[in-house]
């Protein structure tokens, strides 16, 4: 199927309706204005409606199409792929996804508990569209393949529960075989289906412990590496291809600065987030320690990043950070990582200050930015 709309009908609703301007339809999705925007340059996922000043303007199905974009892609799914999906989509799955967005929205899905540890069970997500499958990114489909394992991701539930398992047991050894991305590997599936599920557990868990036996620390420690040794190799396979090294001037104009919460232990979704951005040929640093507002600004005067990102694992973090960049500079992208409404709430209201939900979408979001 070619992967162009339908042109609007003379008369019809398209030429009728004033439609809805990028920062309306960029607050409905809960994404940023400038993704909005990459989305029409690079996929044709656009305006198609204007207004007598000839203003451009999203029509209902153009949200709609947009709506099956931001979903796929949350899922895991390539953004190429997700756009062609959404530009192939007909009425009756544009209509799904009207009608998902509708429920997800709707005051009894925000009270819907979220599935236990973490899992994205289909039953748990009643009125979801579905899509006819994409590869790697569709049920009903073929199993597709972790690509830093080759397990399976059907596998996804037992390598989570070994994974816990082992660091309760204080088996850093066997949390370092269960461990490793590899340098083509995908530190972000690495994360959404094993690293963070695993940590949820096992940070609910209570355990008698013994002197410096700590699980948290455990895998912690593991995962860490797993991380360094993914990105030496990662950067090792750049420079051997011909590529600049990690810190030439070439790859350091789009910096990323990424800050843990305070007081977070291990600010373990911070480095995979890097890691995941390394993947994409973006450049990332994290910044650990102590960094008062104070610090914090004078760290993002002297990096001059191309956006700010605010990754956590925990429930309701102190956004006092946020707040400083935001308020010292009001033009640069922020983008925090928040899963909980109530803790959204303490956001800063502003264009460019950007609450995700997802680690996938926080990614998306980032590298959206800095191409």
């Amino acid at each position: 199927m070619t992967p162009t709309r339908p042109a609007p009908t003379a008369g019809g609703s398209r030429a009728s309706s004033p439609g809805l301007a990028v920062a309306a339809v960029a607050r409905r999705l809960g994404v940023a204005p400038a993704t909005l925007r990459t989305w029409d340059r690079r996929y044709g996922l656009g305006p198609s409606g204007r207004t007598a000043g000839s203003h451009r303007r999203y029509t209902a199905e153009d949200v709609a199409r947009l709506l099956v974009m931001r979903r796929l892609t949350l899922e895991g799914v390539a953004p190429v792929d997700a756009a062609r999906a959404a530009l192939d989509a007909d009425i009756e799955e544009l209509e799904s996804a009207r009608e998902a967005a509708e429920s997800s929205e709707s005051p009894e899905a925000s009270e819907r508990p979220e599935p236990e540890d973490g899992a994205r069970a289909e039953e748990a997500r009643p009125g979801r569209a579905h899509l006819r499958a994409l590869p790697g990114g569709g049920a009903g489909g073929p199993a597709t393949v972790h690509p830093s394992s080759g397990m399976a991701a059907g596998n996804a539930s037992a390598r989570v529960s070994a994974l816990v398992d082992a660091a309760i047991a204080y088996d850093r050894g066997r949390c370092d075989e269960l461990l490793p991305i590899g340098a083509h590997g995908d530190p972000a599936m690495w994360w959404t289906q094993l690293v963070e599920p695993a940590w949820q557990r096992v940070a609910q868990r209570t355990v008698l412990a013994g002197p410096g036996a700590v699980p948290e620390v455990v895998l912690a420690t593991a995962a860490l590496q797993a991380l360094r040794g993914f990105t030496e190799a990662h950067e090792q396979a750049v420079v051997a291809a011909g590529g600049p090294p990690p810190n030439h001037p070439s790859r350091m104009r789009k910096i990323v600065l990424i800050f843990a919460a305070a007081d977070e232990v291990a600010p373990l979704s911070a480095h995979a987030l890097a890691a995941a951005l390394a993947a994409k040929s973006a450049t990332a640093r994290i910044v650990t320690g102590p960094a008062s507002t104070h610090r914090s600004l004078e760290l993002v005067t002297m990096v001059r990043p191309a956006a700010v990102v605010l990754a956590t694992t925990q429930r309701r973090p102190d956004l006092e950070v946020v707040r400083a960049v935001h308020e010292g500079f009001p033009e640069l992208p922020v983008f925090v990582g928040l899963r909980r409404d109530d803790a959204a709430s303490e956001l800063p209201l502003a264009a460019t200050v950007q609450r995700v939900r997802s680690f996938t979408g926080l990614l998306h979001e980032v590298l959206a930015v800095v191409g």
